[in-house]
């Protein structure tokens, strides 16, 4: 009897989706054996934005958790999403970047590489895919499912093609929003299966409220893969819960095979552990309708939500999902997956706040001139215009983007080494600072204090008040303070002192503005990424005084007047809105 083959997502893109990628490594493991026992085809653990998440917000070594999972999951394989020219980070790499991220990837435990572009742009996948059959892993080639004009099933059939011509296992229809139907769904793989040899696995978010039927009509037409998330991490923003998949086909054609009772126990081990990260909670729990047209991926949403949370516009959520629409279409009808969902999210967020294309970030330039590949159909001209005038390039860019970037990975390794007092890097972290280069130095030089701890809300203020988990180099302490004077740890009591031998530095923040000077604001929350003029020097109204990262974007800071500028913020400060960050003295 033919059986589907089951990827669950519950290691990866269901808490990305639901809980904005911030589960911890420590949370995985204890149910690792029965996850293993399962029998899935694979277990998507890593990729995504998890490497980005790890190092960003949960102070993790993500090559340590792919290791740490692959030997904790010696039956299952483990696959990542990959990016294709991008990998994990958010521009095109060089191909010896690529090279070498693959070959890491599949050493630390990678078995299945899940390969997308965000313009579906072939070009953009070719060497990783080269790459990972090198390897000798598996290559899966991704259609980027999106619903436009530009996006038909005569298109994706051809995409398909170009796929398999190119040496793929498999290949993925990745439907990141929850758009494809149920009977498009089946008209789609219809198509793919007359003319591809290769099998077919779907991925399809719940958003939309659509996406169990989808996948029940899509192993009807043939399709032999799906993807789910155990029902405690299912649902929202996240997949179609694997029990319930389990369920539908059982006693059929295309019976999984998977012991439901084996997962429901699995289910109550989630069911625990997301009450954990509740603050992250993504408030689309239920089906979401205006994502039809929003065309926002799961994963989006909930870092959207955040993202604007931290610009104090939370109730800017429905102008923002309806500018979206607006973006996709300027930027010549990009489907909405990683990177260019940020894209176009980030922009629809400044769009929003700033008006339409007053601000324009430093990746939506770069798409708009073809710097991350060819968009599905052309871009509003007269953006375009503006992004080559803001660049200041004469021509947009028709070649394959990576064939204008020479060979990196070695200047990239000596800039770290130099960054870490000179001192030998591994070759994981050198593809850690290659793809983060503003966060990754921190992380490295403070990865020794071990991984974030989070708790399940206590009732008891006094004890949550209290009462502590700390991780100090991966090993856990129970920690109590029990008065001005004592704490106690594992159950040991000590005399401490707090608030002595603090030394007292002066840094920027001190700094008195000067009477009569011009001071240049922060337009929204974000991180100093770097300068570009020192204090002293002279500038023109109009220059672009800094670099701020907001919303994972670039952002540049121009300065509103002439003169010598003093800056008032440090390399790496997190400033909020409206924060003064420059003076400039005229």
């Amino acid at each position: 009897m033919a059986k589907i083959k089951v990827t669950d997502l519950a290691l990866r893109d269901a808490h990305q989706s639901l809980l904005a990628t911030r589960m911890v490594t420590s949370d995985m493991l204890p149910i690792a054996e029965k996850l293993n026992k399962v029998g899935f085809w694979s277990m998507e653990t890593w990729g995504g934005a998890t490497f980005d998440s790890c190092i960003r917000f949960l102070n993790e070594d993500p090559w340590e958790r792919i290791r740490k999972l692959k030997a904790a999951h010696p039956n299952t394989q483990m696959q990542m999403l990959l990016r294709g020219q991008n990998l994990l980070g958010y521009r095109n790499y060089a191909d010896d970047v690529v090279d070498k991220f693959v070959e890491r990837a599949a050493i630390n435990g990678v078995d299945v590489f899940r390969i997308f572009d965000a313009l579906n742009d072939t070009r953009n996948l070719d060497r990783s895919i080269k790459a990972v059959k090198k390897a000798k892993k598996h290559a899966q080639g991704t259609i980027s499912y999106a619903t436009t004009p530009y996006h038909t099933v005569e298109k994706y059939v051809e995409l398909a093609e170009q796929l398999v011509k190119l040496g793929v296992d498999s290949i993925c229809i990745k439907d990141m929003a929850g758009l494809l139907k149920p009977y498009d769904a089946f008209n789609l793989i219809k198509a793919l299966k007359g003319k591809i040899g290769v099998p077919i696995s779907v991925h399809s978010h719940s958003t939309t409220g659509m996406s169990v039927a989808t996948l029940v009509k899509a192993v009807e037409a043939g399709a032999e893969m799906i993807d789910t998330a155990i029902s405690s991490m299912g649902m929202g923003t996240s997949h179609s819960p694997t029990e319930t998949m389990v369920e539908i086909l059982q006693n059929t054609e295309w019976d999984t095979g998977l012991d439901v009772k084996l997962l429901v126990e699995i289910a109550g081990y989630f069911r625990e552990i997301r009450k954990k990260y509740k603050q992250f909670e993504s408030s689309f729990l239920g089906a979401d309708t205006r994502i039809l047209i929003a065309q926002v991926p799961g994963g989006m949403l909930s870092n959207l939500e955040s993202q604007l949370k931290e610009q104090n516009a939370s109730e800017k959520i429905d102008d923002v999902l309806k500018e979206i629409a607006v973006v996709q279409k300027d930027f010549g009808y990009p489907p909405l997956v990683t990177p260019t969902s940020q894209i176009v999210g980030t922009q629809s967020v400044f769009n929003v706040i700033f008006g339409r294309y007053n601000r324009l970030t430093a990746e939506s330039k770069n798409l708009l001139v073809g710097n991350y590949g060819k968009t599905p159909a052309k871009p509003n001209e007269e953006l375009v215009k503006k992004a080559m005038s803001e660049l200041n390039i004469q021509k947009v860019t028709e070649n394959r983007p990576a064939d204008n970037i020479p060979n990196e990975f070695d200047k990239i390794a000596a800039e770290l080494k130099e960054k870490m007092g000179g001192k030998e890097v591994h070759v994981d972290d050198v593809l850690t600072y290659a793809l983060f280069p503003q966060i990754a130095v921190n992380f490295l030089n403070n990865r020794d204090k071990g991984p974030v701890v989070f708790e399940a809300p206590v009732e008891d203020a006094k004890k949550a008040a209290s009462k502590y988990v700390l991780n100090v180099n991966g090993k856990e302490y129970n920690v109590e303070f029990k008065g001005d004077n004592s704490v106690s740890v594992d159950g040991k009591t000590y005399e401490v002192k707090f608030g002595e031998g603090v030394a007292n530095t002066e840094s920027r923040h001190d700094k008195k503005i000067e009477k009569g000077a011009k001071v240049i604001e922060s337009p929204v929350a974000g991180t100093v990424l770097r300068y570009n003029y020192k204090d002293g020097d002279s500038i023109k109204e109009g220059d672009t005084l800094l670099i701020l990262e907001s919303m994972k974007m670039e952002l540049e800071i121009k300065s509103t007047a002439a003169g010598k500028i003093e800056y008032l913020v440090d390399l790496g400060d997190k400033v909020s809105a409206g924060q003064p960050i420059v003076e400039v003295l005229s």
